[in-house]
């Protein structure tokens, strides 16, 4: 649309197109793409225990992840945007995964650790791993005040990893008794 087709109206000078673009079709078109663009915060990935677990233990992992607000300006409009997690994929570092899943998971009370959940994972193999959480926004925007519309699909955007030990335990077993024998294997030394 070139300068020749807007017209000056007043003596406040009002300027109108005699061919307007529709203003709301035209953010509808790029909503998506602004949507994912926002810095939506993906959230935590949240491990127990941590920062340390042992090798074929069930380590539980689960996300916190909110629902957020924006404001922002599209075409010259006022636009708010609200975010709402809906799905979760983790990578647990050692070449597993679990998602896209919508049940982000929840906290163990202490005497529960290592109990399997529906986003735990035992890891085969020690070492140091990084978790990483990946969330899945879905949105509805809103121009200059108006209507609720949803997004015309969603955005996903990864979190900072979650870092965890693995390790191993080792249980030995002595027939020795410290009372009789002090000198044994699995007994202190003298004092």
């Amino acid at each position: 649309m070139g300068f020749s087709d807007w017209t000056v109206v007043g003596e406040f000078g009002c300027i109108y197109s005699s061919n307007p673009d529709d203003v709301l079709d035209r953010i509808a078109g790029r909503i998506l793409s602004d949507f994912r663009s926002l810095p939506v915060h993906a959230g935590t990935s949240t491990i127990q225990p941590s920062p340390h677990t042992l090798v074929g233990a069930h380590t539980n992992v689960y996300a916190k992840a909110a629902e957020q607000s924006f404001n922002i300006r599209i075409l010259d409009q006022d636009v708010a945007v609200t975010a709402t997690p809906v799905e979760y994929t983790w990578s647990y570092g050692d070449g597993a995964g679990l998602g896209p899943t919508t049940a982000p998971g929840g906290p163990l009370p202490q005497d529960r650790w290592g109990e399997k959940t529906a986003t735990s994972h035992a890891y085969k193999d020690t070492g140091d791993f990084q978790v990483t959480l990946t969330t899945t926004f879905s949105g509805t925007y809103s121009v200059n005040g108006g209507p609720a519309v949803p997004v015309p699909g969603t955005g996903s955007f990864t979190a900072e990893p979650a870092n965890i030990s693995v390790w191993r335990s080792k249980v030995n077993n002595y027939a020795d008794n410290c009372l009789q024998n002090p000198n044994g294997t699995a007994c202190g030394t003298a004092r």
